[in-house]
């Protein structure tokens, strides 16, 4: 898990995991294992924002309610957006399983390609806003992440320089988020806010 321990490094955990989930039905659920990486995110960070720009979205067994900032409702967002946009050359006359594991507020979606029955060979396809376009990077969710964050890619993936190149990023679960506005707190800055305390559950 050389990438996980890079990201720690990159996006040090700033509280534990909020987020608890049956793998168990959610591989029986969508009739597939998910990857390690991605589980082990969810255990040590959460479902969550990244700089309050990137939200990990949180796994939910297909059958469930779907809620805000979560897998099954941004699934159905990618394949309505795969059907109508355009891919860039690797894409083109491929049909992809898509499961939707992020999104930003430049409105791009990070998905799989979950087509694979092995999930540590999915790679990251990325519909991204800004340049009205698919395209497939070939490694795990975490990597992707890591090499965002070092600049590692011949050019930013996403419609927003926000993480690109960053050399540390703040990453905030729900709970945590809900926590330092209940006590006043901008959660993103940490300075008081007058507003913060306002929010409720």
């Amino acid at each position: 898990m050389a990438a996980l321990e890079a990201l720690r490094q990159l996006m040090p955990p700033t509280a534990e995991s909020d987020t608890s989930v049956d793998w168990t039905r959610m591989s029986e659920s969508w009739r597939k294992e998910f990857p390690s990486d991605f589980r082990h995110f969810i255990a040590v960070y959460g479902a969550g924002a990244i700089e309050n720009f990137l939200e990990v979205l949180k796994p939910e067994p297909r059958g469930a309610e779907p809620g805000p900032d979560a897998m099954l409702m941004e699934t159905a967002n990618a394949e309505s957006a795969w059907a109508r946009e355009p891919k860039s050359v690797e894409l083109l006359d491929t049909t992809p399983a898509l499961i939707a594991w992020g999104v930003d507020s430049s409105s791009d979606l990070l998905c799989w390609d979950a087509s694979d029955d092995n999930p540590e060979l999915w790679p990251v396809l990325v519909r991204s806003r800004g340049d009205d376009l698919w395209s497939r990077y070939d490694c795990g969710m975490v990597e992707f992440l890591v090499r965002v964050m070092r600049a590692d890619f011949a050019h930013c993936p996403l419609s927003d320089v926000s993480l690109w190149g960053v050399d540390q990023a703040a990453f905030l679960n729900q709970r945590e988020e809900q926590r330092l506005l209940k006590a006043g707190l901008d959660p993103w800055t940490g300075e008081p806010d007058p507003f913060a305390g306002m929010f409720g559950d």
